[in-house]
């Protein structure tokens, strides 16, 4: 075999990822929010965009046009002169609601208090005997739950004072609102909250050493070391369960609060479900006329080849925009077509699906769904749910036992059995395997053993009341 160097011609198809093609699937994933913030950045980097909202020119001719079936993204190809031309011809069917008062009023909200701040202002109002320097580093040393980090010895260290002074701070700040804030473990933060029990049984304070036994479901030990029944044992743990074992999370500072905006809205109309896609903070976007004259100039200028990149960079933008929209409508459309009936007669109806049945649907690629779907929200007249919500799993789909009903709906049948059950004689998992199967949910033991977890039920003998 001869081994030698020749030339041959080889024709391939590829897709080759553009920046433009970038930007589009960018734009795509974006929820309103962040797409706002997007074109608010871009408004600042490309001198051709300009806001139509808040242009003073009653005369401006660019509007953000669109077409009604967009080709794909990486097939765009745009003919300015025509891009341009007969903008209001070309207008999206779908109109914004807008109103003509633009005065947007924006929520005056003050801030909740934070735990520290909550403590420390009611140490300062009331008069204590005990160092206020001691007091304030135990308040600055608690965690969100309300437990004090650090031990007794660590802070007379720290501090350089006696074990006495420390301890009264710490009575002190054991006794602010809420009731259980400064405690070092479970026992001594549920033990600080019985003053709030009415009628407080007396075995509590002894019943608050056996919390490993209850919560390991062992009541039998701690009958007998209690010396009481078992039917008594579960009352006293059932007073436990009105204390709070977290009194601090009650107080949540301001980064933990979190806003919702949903990037769909879905309305039942006269019996019709009537889609809006949510861009209202989404700035219309046109090109300014003073900056397209421009090109009027000859070609091959430094000025000319300028507006020309950036008018490119402007068109695509408005394009990606629209065909975002446009996207998001269509998923939606076919959401609203497979899961017409959760969204008429509620959870018990949710249909299984998946992103290849939306992408057939709607004729696109299942990554430009999941795209499309990522981190975003749909207000429906069910509540509000993210996109992920509608695409639920069957048991066994995809097999010869695909049950056709989704996980979810397993779950609240599930929940249903339970709640129904006699609580003398509670089922164990492999009787609500087999009254699920009854249903024609076939399920096994151990699958019910996990969606009951992820329900927050407690297994049989923990279930079960003397």
């Amino acid at each position: 075999m001869r081994l030698g160097y020749g030339l041959s011609l080889e024709q391939t198809q590829k897709l080759i990822m553009t920046p433009e093609l970038r930007q589009a699937i960018t734009i795509l994933q974006l929820s309103a929010l962040d797409l706002s913030t997007y074109v608010e950045e871009q408004l600042l980097e490309n001198p051709l965009l300009e806001n139509l909202e808040e242009s003073t020119d009653s005369k401006v001719e660019a509007e953000p046009p669109v077409v009604e079936e967009s080709p794909p993204i990486d097939k765009w190809e745009v003919d300015w002169q025509d891009y341009f031309h007969d903008q209001d011809e070309n207008r999206v069917r779908q109109e914004r609601v807008i109103t003509e008062d633009k005065q947007r009023f924006d929520p005056f909200i003050a801030a909740a208090p934070t735990l520290q701040e909550h403590l420390l202002e009611q140490l300062h109002v009331q008069r204590v005997t005990c160092s206020l320097d001691i007091a304030e580093y135990i308040i600055g040393n608690l965690n969100d739950k309300g437990y004090l980090t650090l031990s007794l010895d660590d802070i007379v260290r720290e501090m350089n004072v006696s074990l006495a002074e420390v301890e009264d701070a710490l009575t002190a700040v054991q006794s602010l609102d809420p009731l259980g804030v400064g405690a070092r473990n479970l026992e001594e933060c549920l033990s600080l909250q019985l003053p709030l029990l009415i009628n407080c049984p007396p075995e509590l304070p002894e019943f608050l050493k056996h919390l490993e036994d209850l919560a390991a479901g062992r009541l039998q030990r701690i009958a007998h070391a209690l010396k009481v029944s078992l039917s008594r044992v579960q009352e006293l743990a059932d007073s436990i369960r009105k204390l709070d074992p977290k009194p601090g999370l009650r107080f949540s500072g301001p980064g933990e609060v979190r806003y919702i905006v949903p990037d769909v809205v879905i309305e039942e109309i006269e019996g019709q479900f009537i889609i809006l896609v949510n861009d209202i903070t989404v700035p219309r976007l046109g090109v300014n006329k003073a900056y397209r004259d421009a090109l009027s100039q000859d070609e091959g200028t430094d000025t000319r080849k300028f507006v020309e990149q950036k008018l490119n960079a402007a068109a695509w933008l408005i394009r990606s925009i629209e065909q975002r929209r446009l996207t998001l409508y269509k998923v939606a459309d076919a959401i609203v077509k497979w899961q017409n009936e959760f969204l008429r007669s509620g959870i018990r109806h949710l249909k299984p699906l998946t992103l290849r049945d939306i992408a057939e649907e709607i004729g696109v690629h299942e990554s430009t769904v999941s795209r499309a779907t990522a981190h975003k929200y749909v207000q429906t007249p069910r509540g509000i749910f993210e996109f992920k919500f509608f695409f639920a799993n069957s048991m066994g789909r995809g097999t010869q036992n695909d049950s056709g009903v989704t996980t979810d709906v397993i779950k609240l049948v599930l929940r249903d059995i339970i709640a129904s059950e006699n609580p003398k004689c509670p089922y164990s998992d492999q009787k609500l395997a087999d009254l699920l199967k009854a249903r024609d949910m076939e399920i096994s033991r151990r699958t019910v053993a996990k969606y009951r977890d992820e329900l927050g039920i407690a297994a049989t003998t923990v279930r079960k009341r003397y």
